[in-house]
């Protein structure tokens, strides 16, 4: 992957933008507004069901001199995929407007079932196989650049399943993968394990806040279990209106998702990973971050000062910039 800054032409789009279907936005009883520069598209899938995407294009720069390099590849689009009880609207909020003024065109989809997006038939949203064969189609029908997938909790799982099945695809190439929090590659079931022998009480809040749902009614639950102690109640309160909202029915079943698990390695793979955890992470513990680091053979970054949401939390910019850092220097080894 070549990730040229500074000398993005409008000629030269990462990006193609065709005409989606619009539909009502009545499925959120909470909408989430969009900001300046960004829009709403439904991307129809092949089951003719719509899936929701905000878009953010990202701003363009005139070559600096005429000493430049004439010709410049444009940096690559970035797909943002959400986990359980969120939407496109939680990457909407700053990551977008951050990545889009670095000159990344950036997507963040709600995948089926979640915020705005069409529901399946049956009792959730699908399985690891049915997420990522939606992304995969939404990356084969809207980009002309391998994209750079960056997957949160449970979406960084679905990521991890589409570079070791559908990356091969050279229709579904990556550019890179970034995995935020995420769920390691043999599942939630060691962390509740691990939880319930060294942190019993912690254990108790994780199951009442998430199997439970008890985040969406309590306050400090929610703010315990997705945010720094810093953060501003009525931002936590904002976003538990709207994590009430973005989740019609579950992501997956999770018995057949963990009868699934682990996911399949990859001998060699040619997909470049980040794995990035949060030091105040009260759902994915440092154990669960070192084995998804381990399964891709890279040293997991652990960002201080956030907890697992944070792309929202109230020092938002650490996450961003640490993967705009891992962007350039991918840049720089691929120009040596």
């Amino acid at each position: 992957m070549a990730v040229t800054h500074g000398c993005l032409l409008a000629s030269m789009s990462s990006t193609r933008i065709t005409k989606m279907p619009h539909t009502v936005l009545n499925k959120m009883k909470v909408p989430y507004k969009l900001k300046q520069g960004q829009s709403r598209l439904f991307h129809q899938l092949p089951s003719g069901l719509n899936m929701e995407v905000i878009y953010q294009k990202g701003l363009q720069t005139k070559i600096p001199d005429e000493n430049s390099e004439k010709l410049c590849n444009p940096p690559p689009p970035l797909v943002f995929i959400h986990g359980s009880f969120h939407a496109a609207w939680c990457f909407a909020e700053y990551w977008l407007p951050f990545f889009s003024q670095n000159g990344f065109d950036s997507y963040a989809l709600s995948l089926l079932g979640q915020g705005e997006s069409d529901a399946p038939a049956g009792s959730v949203a699908g399985s690891l196989q049915t997420h990522a064969a939606d992304i995969a189609d939404f990356v084969q029908k809207q980009t002309t650049l391998s994209p750079v997938l960056i997957g949160h909790s449970f979406g960084g799982l679905i990521v991890q399943y589409y570079i070791a099945n559908l990356e091969k695809d050279s229709r579904g190439k990556l550019s890179g993968a970034v995995l935020v929090c995420s769920v390691p590659p043999t599942g939630n079931s060691g962390l509740v394990w691990r939880y319930l022998f060294s942190k019993p009480v912690a254990a108790f809040k994780v199951t009442m806040s998430l199997a439970a749902k008890a985040f969406q009614t309590s306050l400090p639950l929610c703010k315990e279990t997705f945010f720094s102690e810093e953060m501003d109640d009525h931002l936590v309160l904002r976003y538990q209106e709207l994590m009430k909202e973005s989740s019609r029915m579950p992501l997956f079943d999770l018995r057949k998702l963990n009868a699934s698990l682990p996911v399949a390695s990859v001998p060699n793979p040619s997909t470049q990973v980040l794995v990035m955890g949060a030091a105040d992470d009260f759902i994915v513990d440092a154990k669960g971050l070192e084995e998804t680091g381990s399964f891709y053979g890279v040293r997991p970054v652990c960002v201080e000062g956030v907890a697992h949401d944070m792309m929202l939390d109230s020092s938002w910019e650490k996450g961003a910039e640490r993967i705009l850092s891992w962007i350039k220097s991918i840049d720089e080894k691929d120009l040596a």
